[in-house]
């Protein structure tokens, strides 16, 4: 049996990070795209939003600093060969990811919030598991995870709180149109 070298395994690590990073970013975006979003959404213009809301450039630059972290995440465990842990780790990030990726539809698209806010809590528990199991996998991993843990709270208070101001927002609908998706 043959050890590899840390040059070799960091290499091995780049390799896989030049597919994860752009894969999750990819996969972020067209998710972001699938309905118009943010200052794009007429209905969301439309809804009271409370005092902290930022600006709307804060959330792409957000988003895609948090999927280059998911991503170098996703490659520091697909790199960990030697852990029993990967797979039900790597299952983990794929059932937050594809929750995260649901969220953008339903809200702008569908103008649920209420499930909206279901879901983000949602996404919340499963991305604390995933990293925390990346976490029992490689410490770097669940580092990487947690800066989105922490923007999943933002999100999910600014869910609320619009929620809140907006209890009929699926009624709210510009010119007479329906929700962008329907359910």
């Amino acid at each position: 049996m043959e050890i590899a070298s840390k040059g070799q395994l960091r290499l091995a690590f780049l390799r896989w990070a030049i597919v994860t990073v752009p894969l999750i970013l990819l996969l972020g975006f067209a998710s972001g795209r699938l309905v118009p979003s943010g200052e794009e959404n007429t209905w969301y213009q439309l809804l009271q939003k409370p005092a902290v809301t930022p600006p709307g450039w804060v959330f792409p630059v957000a988003w895609s600093i948090i999927y280059v972290l998911m991503g170098l995440a996703l490659a520091i465990v697909i790199n960990a060969r030697g852990s029993r842990l990967r797979r039900p780790a790597l299952i983990l990030f794929a059932l937050q990811l594809a929750a995260n990726l649901a969220w953008t539809p339903l809200f702008f698209g569908a103008h649920q919030l209420f499930w909206a806010l279901v879901l983000i809590v949602a996404i919340f528990l499963v991305a604390l598991a995933t990293t925390l199991m990346f976490g029992r996998i490689r410490r770097a991993a669940a580092w990487a995870m947690v800066p989105y843990l922490a923007w999943l709270c933002f999100a999910g208070t600014l869910n609320y709180q619009i929620h809140r101001l907006n209890p009929n927002a699926v009624t709210l609908v510009p010119g007479g149109q329906a929700p962008q998706i329907n359910l």
